[in-house]
């Protein structure tokens, strides 16, 4: 999903016209950024590259499947084609502001070939306030191996370092229990329910809020790292 930008209202104190402008400088100037290239990620077992038209067929494992697309923002592609639709909406999006990469297991593991498993991407992202989504979804015969903490864990990496990101956010329905448990281990905090955040087939879905800042993800690190 991809959520337009916004802004606050700057404060009506001394100063708050000043303040209002710098963000709207830093927004004409985050608008003005040249398309940069997504770079592939690596982790002991998987290899997360950027999404291609080409990959739809694999694709479709997750986003045909009902069960896997249970807590998406979206109803289940109907067929491949539709499917095709999706990725190519998602590729159209400029990546500054919304990247999706496909994860491949790698081959010798304990997948039997090379193919993909999932997706992960980012999404709603705001360079002047430093901050984006992430969101994950895994073909279901993949699930319990920790695949997706891997492939989320390495996103996390990029966006902090590659992207200078602050804050990264979940948004996750409360009855996705494995997503949330997920993000918990993640170093994700639960700050609250946003009701009726977004509408499914138009059906209202209420989401919780996660969020984990740039200086508790380093914290883990270093404390993973014995440092």
């Amino acid at each position: 999903m991809i959520e337009g930008a916004g802004f606050t209202s700057g404060r009506h104190a001394l100063g708050g016209a000043a303040h209002d402008n710098r963000l709207l400088d830093d927004y004409a100037c985050a608008m003005a950024e040249p398309t940069h290239q997504v770079a592939p990620l690596d982790t002991a077992r998987l290899q997360l590259r950027r999404l291609r038209i080409e990959d739809a067929a694999a694709a479709h494992q997750a986003y045909g499947d009902a069960e896997a697309m249970r807590y998406w923002d979206m109803l289940p592609s109907p067929d491949l084609e539709e499917t095709a639709r999706r990725l190519q909406r998602s590729l159209s999006v400029d990546p500054q502001w919304h990247v999706t990469w496909s994860v491949w297991a790698r081959r010798g593991g304990e997948v039997p070939d090379d193919q993909v498993i999932g997706m992960v991407n980012y999404h709603a992202r705001q360079t002047w306030n430093r901050r984006l989504t992430l969101g994950w979804i895994l073909i279901p015969r993949f699930q319990g191996r920790g695949y997706m903490q891997e492939a989320v864990g390495a996103l996390l990496t990029h966006c902090f370092t590659a992207l200078d990101t602050h804050r990264v956010e979940a948004e996750i329905e409360p009855d996705n229990v494995r997503s949330a448990r997920l993000a918990q281990r993640l170093g994700f905090q639960r700050e609250g329910l946003l009701r009726d955040r977004l509408f499914v087939a138009d059906q209202p879905r209420t989401v919780q809020m996660y969020g984990l800042l740039r200086s508790e993800w380093r914290g883990r690190s270093l404390l993973a790292r014995g440092l």
